[in-house]
C-alpha cells in the first residue's frame, strides 16, 4: 500500500461513556503504573495507550484513530485491538484509519478504501474482505 491509499473504517458504539481518570486507569493499567515518568521515556505502545487516554479525558463524542497500531509489537496492536472494542462498546463512535485490513475489520461498521484523497469503494467489512479485486488494487492484499 502506498502512502496515498489508506483504508477508512467508521466503528459506532451504542452509548455514551464520561471519562475520568480512574476509568482511563483501568483502560489503561499500565499508565497508572507510570503515571509519574515523563511521556518521553515511555515505550511506544505505552505512547499510544497515552495518546488514547488525553482523547479520552475530554469526553468526545466521536474518536479520530489514525493508524494506532503503527510501529506496535504485535501483543501491543492485540491491546489496541481491546481497546478500540471497548472504547465502542461503550458507546464511542470511532474513525479508524488504518492500513491493516485484517486487524481494522474485526472493528468496523462499514469501511471506504480511499485512494489519492478520493474514497474508490465503500462498504460492510465483510463484502471488503470478500472484494478480491479491491483488496489487490488498492490494499495490496
Amino acid at each position: 500500500m502506498t502512502v496515498k491509499e489508506n483504508l477508512a473504517i467508521a466503528a459506532r458504539g451504542s452509548g455514551i461513556q464520561t471519562w475520568d481518570f480512574g476509568k482511563i486507569y483501568t483502560l489503561f493499567p499500565r499508565l497508572e503504573e507510570r503515571r509519574s515518568q515523563r511521556a518521553n521515556t515511555l515505550s511506544g505502545g505505552e505512547q499510544q495507550m497515552l495518546a488514547i487516554a488525553r482523547a479520552l479525558i475530554s469526553n468526545p463524542l466521536f474518536l479520530l484513530m489514525d493508524e494506532p497500531t503503527e510501529g506496535l509489537a504485535p501483543v501491543l496492536v492485540r491491546e489496541v485491538g481491546d481497546v478500540i472494542l471497548r472504547l465502542k462498546d461503550a458507546g464511542l463512535s470511532i474513525f479508524l484509519v488504518e492500513q491493516n485490513l485484517s486487524f481494522a475489520r474485526k472493528f468496523a461498521d462499514y469501511t471506504h478504501v480511499m485512494s489519492k484523497g478520493k474514497i474508490v469503494y465503500s462498504s460492510t467489512p465483510a463484502d471488503l474482505w470478500e472484494n478480491r479485486e479491491v483488496k489487490e488494487r488498492y490494499l495490496g492484499v
